[in-house]
């Protein structure tokens, strides 16, 4: 659960950073929603949803 948090957050972080360019530079603003859905992903397992 933490790691996830942690990777979505770096994520972001390396983005925004970066000026867009990192961490996949092909798929853009998409890098946003990748790093929302890793933290999405750690808060599922924060709440155990089944």
């Amino acid at each position: 659960m933490l790691g996830a948090f942690l990777i979505g957050l770096a994520w972001i972080v390396v983005f925004y950073m970066t000026e867009t360019s990192l961490p996949i530079p092909g798929i853009g603003a998409w890098n946003m929603l990748v790093g929302f859905g890793f933290i999405g992903v750690g808060f599922t397992l924060a709440t155990r949803w089944r």
